[in-house]
């Protein structure tokens, strides 16, 4: 699908909290070199820089270890979504995110925001951070994968690296998770050519 349909600004909000906790919270590959995901008080740090502090939710952020383990798992499962999506798997990605959704009760519902003006959230006035975070998530993997835009979520096809990635492009053409991705393949292929012409 071309760049004919798009996320609106919520999802595309939720869909990088999303990438951003996957990238952080589990192991893996990361730009050429092994990944561990934090463990203890770097784990609540790397949530942090995953999911900032916008001012749009009401969700209470509490640095507590149950809290860090519960984005933990969610995030180890919405892995599983990007990488079935890839695979093609279209069937096991939409089975994940239904059972994501109902681990984290996600349920639609309009609050009044600081400003006065509705917004839309995908959890209770009173979840906790980790299944608001959570619900929220899943809600918005959800749309891309029934939304006919399963296709704009990605794991990076660099060598030696399984970070996701969600492709708001235009064209949807991306392949990678960062630049640095993509600046490291093609040094290694214009290597490769160079080698083979010498």
């Amino acid at each position: 699908m071309t760049g004919q349909v798009m996320f609106d600004s919520h999802v595309v909000a939720r869909l990088e909290h999303a990438v951003a906790l996957v990238n952080a919270l589990t192991d893996g590959e990361a730009r050429g070199r092994p990944y561990a995901a934090p463990g203890g008080t770097e784990r609540w740090a790397a949530i942090e820089a995953a999911v900032p502090q916008d001012g749009t939710s009401a969700l209470a952020r509490t640095a507590d270890g149950t809290q860090a383990e519960l984005l933990a798992e969610t995030a180890r499962r919405m892995r599983e979504v990007f990488e079935a999506v890839q695979a093609g798997e279209l069937d096991v990605a939409a089975d994940v995110v239904n059972a994501l959704l109902h681990a984290t009760s996600a349920r639609p519902r309009l609050d009044r925001g600081a400003g006065g003006d509705w917004q839309l959230h995908f959890h209770g006035a009173n979840d906790s951070f980790a299944s608001g975070v959570g619900a929220s998530c899943a809600t918005a993997l959800a749309l891309a994968v029934g939304g006919g835009l399963a296709e704009r979520l990605g794991v990076c096809q660099a060598e030696r690296c399984d970070r996701v990635y969600t492709d708001t492009s235009r064209n949807g053409v991306r392949q990678f998770c960062s630049t640095a991705c993509q600046n490291r393949t093609k040094a290694a292929a214009f290597r490769a050519r160079k080698g083979a012409a010498g």
